[in-house]
């Protein structure tokens, strides 16, 4: 019997039915019967609703329903959606706007939903949204990331969503004061499109009684809180279920309005409705993300030691709260506010805007790169203009591997970590010593080449509490029921993996069953690096209890006293005794013997503490100053995740996350237009990275095992994301700096990269 260790490459298995076609993603799956559904959407941006005409539409051919909201309503639905707010400063609550699940009065934003149309078949669903009457009395549309303006929600005055501040604005404030050097930089972190491979997409059913939603997303139980609270139906009536998902990222990870009305027109029809999105919609409909702009500020004393930080930003959440928008601008920015910095004194003021473009929400990292982007700019900033090398002055201001545990300014306890064990090994890995000649032979080619590092800590977030089943199957093999939901991270292979490296059941003989809310009654669902970390913890005690419960099982089959019975995570043993059963072995007996309590066992566990992932991302990119194109010639990466699963699947999310990072530092970024038209609603007009865009990357670990869970483990889901922005502007910067440039921004695209060299040139001349 093949056995997996611990830390050992195990390709993953589910890949052989995704590359042979044979996964099952929510568009392959839905009910042959089913209607197909089409959103009619807003193509203004800001208006009052005139007219809604839909008279036409529902007496056209193959059409069954045509909701509105004030159908949604007339049926008894809550179409308010559901918003996370943030205390202000004054202690009052955020704004709190009404987002309705289709327009209601007014819409305010292009690609808001308006209408839903369900028919035979989608062309003639899409040819009844064409004779929808819709007039619009427009209003001047607010689109500049700034409070003011024309007026998005009576609820919000000048457009402020929240004034968010934490931390000691007085002390702050005399530790500028006081600081031998004071540094000050802009930074913009623009916003960005999801581009899930797989758009959103869902089903739903109607018995009568019971709903059925079927959607892509990042777990099933928050969705179906939400479809509780639209429909009061209670929640034994709800089943939500994912199926296979093609990418997640934190989009999928939240309701979307489109959900919530297909389900409505199944309940109305009584009929199967699908719904998928075409990739044009989800860039207008998709929940966007970054979207601000800071203003980092370092005090530093006499030995370039950091005494305070200060960070003031404006964050743009769209039209209306999405679910956690405000949260994640806010709190969860928090987490890693000083990075992996020994300062204590620091203050954070957020102030969150309404503009009249689609909601801002989640993305890889959902708070922590836009926390960790802002600081490893402004401290590499900050050396240059100190004349300090910017590795020496991150090592100057490490928090010492002896201080750990330590409590960070925000109140985040890190249990461990060695920074300085980790630069080191990234600073060699990477050659540092021999950049200068690299440097010098790009300057012979008449390139200008550029070194960025970024050292990251995140911290793995949402609910430190996940659930378990082991079931032993009629076929003789098992089934584990899991909490998270995989987007393409590989979570079949690891937790079969798990699961056979701690009882020895047989890898082969293990599946996964996940996203399924009859199946198994709760979950956290994907999202924040959380999945492995948390759902092999409560794997671990779901297996102890299952050995506790077996044991006095066997020692009756062996003739032994329980106390003699012992487990040595392959088969149960006992001096006096030639029997070696194992699990499965133990379960055949236990069904021959009419025992069936013992043939599912569940547990639900919380994590002690969090863990803080962290680690050094370099970057070497070369410019061409004639046309301004950015190259990434070079990438290093030294992470410690602590104890690792499965160091291949590992790898792979750092090397998919070092690839969004650079796509959003070099080549997306989202256009609307003065009357909030959305410009870059296209690959054509979107700038997604492609393969040549990206060097091979050198990827290490450096483990330093957490002691805030049983496995050591620190997580990795995010960590590619979050380092790889601020080491690719870091590397544009220093590759400009020698030409007088003190400021660029995301995204460095040729057009902006050559105007901001000749920019410089003519200044100069």
């Amino acid at each position: 019997m093949e056995k997996f260790g611990k830390s050992q490459p195990v390709k993953r298995v589910e890949d052989v039915r995704f590359l042979n076609g044979q996964g099952r993603y929510v568009d392959d799956i839905a009910p042959e019967n089913a209607l197909y559904a089409y959103m009619f959407r807003s193509s203004v941006a800001h208006g009052d609703i005139a007219a809604l005409d839909l008279s036409d539409a529902r007496a056209a051919e193959g059409v069954h329903l045509v909701l509105s909201a004030a159908d949604l309503e007339e049926a008894g639905m809550n179409i308010g959606m559901t918003g996370v707010l943030v205390p202000n400063r004054d202690g009052t609550k955020g704004a709190a706007p009404m987002r309705p699940m289709l327009a209601k009065g007014r819409v305010r934003y292009v690609g808001e939903p308006v209408a839903l149309v369900v028919a035979d078949t989608l062309a003639q669903a899409k040819d009844a949204a064409e004779m929808i009457g819709f007039d619009v009395d427009e209003l001047p549309p607010h689109i500049a990331l700034a409070k003011g303006g024309p007026l998005i929600h009576p609820e919000a005055p000048d457009n402020i969503a929240f004034d968010f501040a934490s931390g000691d604005e007085k002390a702050t404030e005399a530790a500028f004061a006081r600081a031998a050097h004071r540094v000050s930089l802009s930074i913009t972190d623009n916003r960005v499109i999801v581009n899930s491979m797989e758009p959103r997409g869902c089903y739903a059913e109607w018995d009568g009684t019971r709903l059925h939603l079927c959607f892509n997303g990042q777990g099933v139980w928050n969705m179906k809180g939400q479809l509780n609270d639209a429909f009061g139906l209670g929640a034994d009536n709800i089943r939500v279920t994912n199926p296979d998902v093609g990418g997640g990222f934190g989009m999928k990870g939240m309701a979307h309005p489109e959900y919530f009305s297909v389900a409505q027109a199944a309940r109305a029809l009584g009929r199967p409705v699908r719904w998928m999105s075409e990739r044009t919609e989800a860039m207008l409909s998709d929940n966007g993300a970054r979207d601000l702009v800071s203003v980092g500020e370092l005090a530093f004393d006499e030995d370039l030691k950091i005494t305070a930080y200060r960070i003031t930003s404006t964050c743009n959440l769209g039209a209306y709260n999405s679910q956690f928008g405000q949260a994640i601008q806010t709190n969860l920015f928090l987490k890693v506010l000083m990075g992996t910095y020994d300062v204590q004194t620091v203050f954070m003021h957020t102030t969150g805007v309404y503009t009249n473009t689609v909601q801002v929400d989640a993305y890889r990292g959902a708070g922590r790169p836009e926390a960790i982007y802002a600081l490893e700019r402004v401290i590499d900033y900050a050396a240059r203009e100190l004349g300090v090398d910017p590795w020496e002055l991150r090592r100057r201001n490490f928090i010492p591997a002896a201080d750990f545990p330590y409590k960070s300014a925000t109140g985040e306890m890190y249990d461990v970590g060695d920074f300085h064990r980790v630069l080191g090994r990234v600073e060699s890995l990477s050659d540092k010593a021999g950049f200068a000649a690299r440097k010098a032979a790009s300057a012979k080619d008449g390139k200008l080449r550029g070194q960025g590092l970024c050292y990251y800590i995140e911290a793995i977030l949402g609910d430190p509490a996940e659930s378990a089943a082991v079931e032993f199957t009629e076929d003789g093999g098992a089934s584990i029921y899991v909490g998270t939901q995989s987007n393409g991270q590989g979570h079949e292979t690891v937790y079969a993996t798990f699961l056979s490296d701690q009882t020895g059941i047989p890898f082969d003989r293990i599946t996964v069953v996940q996203g399924d809310s009859d199946r198994i009654a709760t979950g956290g669902g994907t999202g924040g690096s959380r999945s492995v970390t948390v759902q092999n913890n409560v794997t671990l005690v779901t297996v102890a209890k299952m050995i506790e419960a077996l044991t006095p099982f066997v020692a009756g089959e062996m003739g032994v006293s329980a106390e003699a019975v012992r487990f040595d995570d392959l088969q149960f043993r006992a001096e006096g005794s030639n029997m070696t059963p194992t699990l499965l072995e133990v379960a055949e007996m236990a069904r021959a013997k009419g025992r069936v309590d013992l043939l599912r066992h569940e547990a639900r566990a919380t994590l002690p503490g969090r863990s803080y992932p962290n680690g050094a991302h370099v970057a070497e990119v070369e410019i061409d100053p004639e046309t301004g194109v950015v190259k990434l010639l070079k990438y290093t990466v030294t992470d410690d995740f602590g104890n690792l699963i499965n160091p291949m699947l590992a790898e792979g999310q750092v090397h998919g996350g070092i690839a969004q990072g650079f796509g959003q530092a070099v080549t997306e970024h989202v256009v609307y237009d003065a009357d909030g038209q959305l410009l870059t609603a296209t690959f054509m007009d979107y700038g997604m990275p492609r393969a040549d865009d990206l060097p091979m990357f050198t990827f290490t670990t450096e483990a330093v095992p957490s002691t805030a869970n049983p496995m050591g483990m620190k997580g990795c889901g995010e960590a590619g994301t979050v380092g790889a922005l601020a080491a690719v502007a870091n590397a544009v910067l220093d590759a400009v700096w020698d030409q007088g440039v003190r400021q660029v921004d995301m995204p460095f695209t040729p057009n902006r990269v050559w105007a901001i060299l000749n920019d410089r040139k003519s200044a100069t001349e």
